[in-house]
């Protein structure tokens, strides 16, 4: 699979180059440019694991394969939020993905859940992680910069919840508050996740949520009635 990622850190712009019948799955809405593919619609793993998918993972009922014609092709992909992008190999293993840094895999590859566990009721993100398995290479998104972390074993560090872009299965986590009431209330910190080694870390340099948090008090307000 020949691929190219230009315009990062800051705006990644993800270029699949495809041969005669070989393929990309995508997130609907990724696509930005396709020359010479034909494009498909699908129900990812069948109708129950597409709604498991969608109702656990906040992940759309769909995806959308490209497939290169006769002389080869292109598809152009892009993440909803500016930032980078990354492609991760995959020979068999399992990585673990936020739901929301997920763009495109290949090859033979399951995309599905895996639950958190208890600990991520608590988070104010989602309670499941999305997986990816199998031969072939999944390419992951964040916003902001990427940076990635490796862990030796028996290596301990905290993340933020929201600054968590993917890590190896190997990985141990577990989800917990940081510090006391007064720190979630004041401390700008809230949920966070415990990470053990051996293994990668995938972390992003910007969170949505804390865009978000900056800009409503900008936004206009309702008029009074």
């Amino acid at each position: 699979m020949r691929y190219e990622i230009q315009h990062g850190p800051a705006y990644a712009l993800l270029k699949v180059y495809l041969e005669e019948g070989e393929s990309v799955v995508a997130e609907p809405g990724a696509m930005v440019l396709m020359r010479n593919v034909d494009m498909k619609t699908t129900m990812p793993g069948g109708f129950f694991k597409s709604i498991m998918r969608a109702a656990l993972g906040g992940e759309s009922l769909f995806v959308n394969t490209f497939v290169g014609k006769s002389g080869g092709g292109e598809v152009w992909l892009a993440p909803n939020v500016p930032g980078d992008t990354a492609y991760v190999p995959l020979n068999g293993e399992k990585i673990l993905i936020q739901d929301n840094s997920y763009l495109a895999h290949h090859g033979d590859v399951n995309v599905g859940v895996e639950f958190r566990g208890l600990g991520g009721f608590l988070s104010e993100g989602d309670f499941v992680w999305l997986k990816a398995e199998g031969e072939g290479g999944v390419w992951i998104n964040s916003f902001g910069a990427m940076e990635t972390v490796e862990l030796k074993e028996g290596e301990t560090v905290t993340v933020d919840n929201f600054h968590l872009v993917a890590m190896d299965s190997g990985v141990r986590y577990k989800m917990r508050k940081v510090g006391g009431l007064k720190s979630v209330l004041f401390g700008g910190e809230g949920i966070v996740v415990e990470l053990s080694g051996p293994g990668r870390v995938v972390i992003q340099t910007r969170t949505v949520d804390g865009l978000a948090q900056t800009v409503i008090p900008f936004l206009p307000k309702g008029e009074e009635s």
